[in-house]
């Protein structure tokens, strides 16, 4: 079996270069602990407590299922009136001092910058990672501090800036014009685009998409069946006209990794999968032991 070293490795202390996205809703202990079990690291996400009370109860859930390393993300809206009523970086102070209290020590932010929160997390000694949706938005976050950016490609789901590039374009690019280490996320669910992401110089992959078909996922049968399983992806239409319509503001697009879903299964087979598939490509390009990619 390859050992997996990189800078988000050896930051982070996790046993393989993938990281949890933060999921609205779902994003809670019972689907994240199985992560981190697995060897990524699973983030718990904030904003689905509406008191710190109930935020501290699930971070003692979590650490409970789990004594391997997991984050928190905080997902930031920006100070318009269209996201009011949503949680803006004040909002989240309470939550990263109870965070930082509990001992987590890697945090990931997302959506608008988290110039306070990532000063509060350096202040602390924590590890601070902020999601990003385009390359520009990258080069601001690596001016502010950030310790990892997460580039997110147009094949991921989510919502979309029309700026956004795709994974290949986004991984390549930034090894350019970025100092600070990259994280790959948007369209990768096999051992291959795992691969891909890291050869093209990412310290470790973000799984969003995939994870929903996990039997630890709590998102319906149904949704999980007719969404993720059936669908193939790149013919249906459905991203297609979102993209290139501008339909982007109130509808999130889906992932074009769902062409890669072909059944639910385990979290830790879900991981499992990955990383054999990984070994053995690896194995056949006669690279074996550790791969060191620091």
């Amino acid at each position: 079996m390859v050992k997996y070293k990189t800078q988000f490795t050896e930051k982070t202390g996790v046993k393989y270069p993938l990281i949890m996205g933060a999921f609205a809703g779902l994003g809670k202990a019972s689907f994240a602990g199985p992560f981190s079990e697995a060897g990524g690291l699973g983030i718990v996400t904030a904003h689905n407590f509406r008191s710190v009370k109930r935020f501290r109860k699930e971070l003692e859930k979590m650490s409970s299922l789990t004594s391997k390393p997991f984050g928190v993300n905080f997902s930031v809206a920006p100070p318009i009136d269209h996201f009011a009523n949503l949680m803006q970086e004040k909002d989240f102070m309470p939550y990263v001092e109870a965070a930082i209290d509990f001992g987590v020590k890697t945090m990931t932010t997302s959506a608008y910058r988290a110039k306070e929160i990532g000063a509060r997390l350096h202040e602390s000694g924590c590890v601070w990672i902020h999601k990003c949706a385009t390359l520009n938005h990258a080069v601001s976050s690596e001016k502010h501090g950030a310790d990892f950016v997460v580039i997110v490609g147009l094949e991921g789901t989510g919502f979309k800036n029309p700026l956004q590039n795709t994974t290949l374009i986004n991984m390549t690019v930034a090894n350019k014009i970025l100092k600070v280490p990259k994280i790959a996320a948007g369209g990768i669910a096999d051992a291959r685009g795992f691969l891909a992401a890291l050869m093209m110089g990412a310290s470790a992959v973000c799984l969003g998409t995939l994870l929903m078909a996990t039997e630890e996922c709590p998102a319906s049968q149904r949704f999980k069946e007719s969404k993720l399983v059936e669908r193939t992806g790149y013919d249906d239409g459905e991203f297609h006209k979102k993209i290139y319509h501008l339909e982007l503001r109130d509808s999130p697009v889906p992932s074009m990794s769902v062409c890669l879903i072909n059944d639910i299964v385990s979290m830790k087979e879900r991981i499992g999968r990955i990383i054999s598939e990984a070994d053995k490509i690896l194995e056949k390009w006669g690279l074996c032991g550790t791969l060191d990619l620091t």
